[in-house]
């Protein structure tokens, strides 16, 4: 989302760092086009002009004038105040005294609202607790079977009920009593506008159900309308934070510049794609360091660490030290790099790589994970142990089972050869608790 913002933002302190000395007016000309760049990105007026303000006057300031790296210098303010922009801190969900504790999503119809509820619930549901999904959409036609659709996936119970929306919450509280589960996630009505009848069955359920958090669900390809629409729920909700949905869509990202600031409530969550795991805590620190270039290392440990299989892993270890690397090996660890998400998403994590133009097609990278898979499946199990076995007439016959080419099947089999070669010479010649660590260093990079 923020890749025309962090291009422009690259070359204003690309620029910068040209500079031998910085002068006041180098300064002054450098926030002009950042200034430029925020209004372009559709990020509030208001929180523009304080955003600009605050950074240049940290900015013309003696320990950046004065500095022996004064570019370095600029990116290093902007950074901080971009991240007090986006809130400082992490603010983490907060759960009532009295359980079952009720956590009440809201928004307008097409944010995501049912989706993030199923999010949610799978994000909790790994943090050890007993979510029940709760169906109080009763205007959206097929709003509760979709709920019980994207529940049944994930293994969530959803409590679907009778009556009005106020009643379907309150029925929700004793089942969830009976039956242990904690939070309550509250999926509520929503509109194509903000209107009265919405707001009144809102607060009638707000008053019955006393929820910890009162969530608003916001679409940040709508830029300045989420905002909007954000200040009158916070107006009459007293809302707790923000689910930002479609992050990894193409909008300016306005919105997630913009709605911190203009409502003081947090951003609490970031939908990043379609799936039902793309749903992240949301770090101020760590957006401002993607949308700076710096990438976001963390994240990206965290999603690897989510999606390995430590028990496959340790077999593969094993593996690659006794030199028994094989295809079926590489598939898997191919569809554990699957798992991490899209590889744009990744390369952007990568401090630098996402500012590198010609470094790596994420897109033909994509596609080249799917055919390599795709020719190692067409394979028999016996050619995947032992691919020395695969001639002319396999390969052909691999080829067809794959939609390739022969030439596609043989660059495949070249470069597993050639990363077999590698790890041969990387594995020293000493004992096994060397062969081990030199392993164990190695299996980050094979995605595991």
């Amino acid at each position: 989302m923020f890749d025309g913002l962090a291009e422009r933002l690259a070359l204003v302190f690309k620029r910068l760092r040209g500079h031998g000395r910085l002068t006041e007016e180098n300064i002054i000309e450098a926030l002009r086009e950042v200034r430029l760049a925020l209004l372009e990105a559709d990020v509030n007026f208001k929180v523009v002009k304080g955003f600009i303000e605050r950074v240049r006057e940290r900015a013309v300031g003696r320990e950046v004038l004065e500095s022996l790296t004064p570019g370095q210098q600029v990116v290093k303010v902007v950074y901080e105040e971009l991240v007090g922009v986006l809130g400082s801190t992490r603010v983490p969900l907060a759960y009532a005294q009295d359980s079952p504790s009720a956590l009440m999503l809201v928004g307008l119809h097409g944010s995501g609202k049912t989706t993030t509820a199923a999010k949610l619930g799978r994000w909790l549901l790994s943090e050890g607790r007993s979510p029940l999904l709760v169906a109080a959409d009763q205007t959206r036609p097929a709003a509760r079977e979709q709920l019980q659709i994207l529940g049944n996936s994930l293994g969530l119970p959803v409590f679907v009920g009778t009556g009005t929306s106020l009643q379907v919450c309150q029925e929700s509280r004793a089942v969830a009593k009976e039956r242990g589960h904690n939070p309550l996630i509250l999926d509520t009505s929503g509109r194509l506008h903000v209107d009265e009848p919405l707001m009144q069955e809102l607060v009638a359920i707000k008053q019955a159900m006393c929820p910890a958090e009162i969530l608003m669900v916001a679409d940040a390809m709508t830029g300045q309308d989420a905002v909007n629409s954000a200040l009158r729920f916070d107006a009459d909700l007293g809302l707790t934070g923000f689910v930002l949905t479609k992050l990894d869509g193409d909008a300016r990202g306005g919105a997630a510049l913009s709605i911190r600031s203009v409502t003081g409530k947090p951003i609490k969550f970031v939908g990043v794609g379609e799936k039902l795991d793309a749903l992240e805590p949301f770090h101020p620190d760590r957006m401002a360091s993607r949308i700076l270039g710096m990438g976001d290392i963390l994240t990206l440990v965290e999603k690897a660490q989510a999606s390995v299989d430590h028990k496959r892993a340790s077999e593969l270890t094993q593996k690659i030290a006794s030199e028994g690397f094989a295809l079926e090996d590489f598939r898997l660890q191919l569809r554990q790099l699957k798992e991490l998400g899209p590889l744009e998403q990744v390369m952007g994590m990568i401090p630098g790589l996402s500012q590198q133009k010609g470094l790596a097609d994420s897109g033909a990278a994509e596609r080249g994970i799917k055919q390599a898979e795709a020719i190692i499946n067409s394979m028999t199990r016996k050619e995947r142990e032992v691919p020395g076995l695969i001639n002319g007439s396999r390969r052909r016959r691999i080829a067809a089972g794959s939609g390739t080419s022969v030439a596609e099947v043989n660059r495949l089999l070249k470069q597993f050869s050639q990363a077999q070669r590698l790890m041969r010479q990387l594995l020293p010649l000493g004992g096994s608790g060397a062969k081990r660590t030199v392993a164990k260093r190695l299996l980050p990079f094979l995605g595991s």
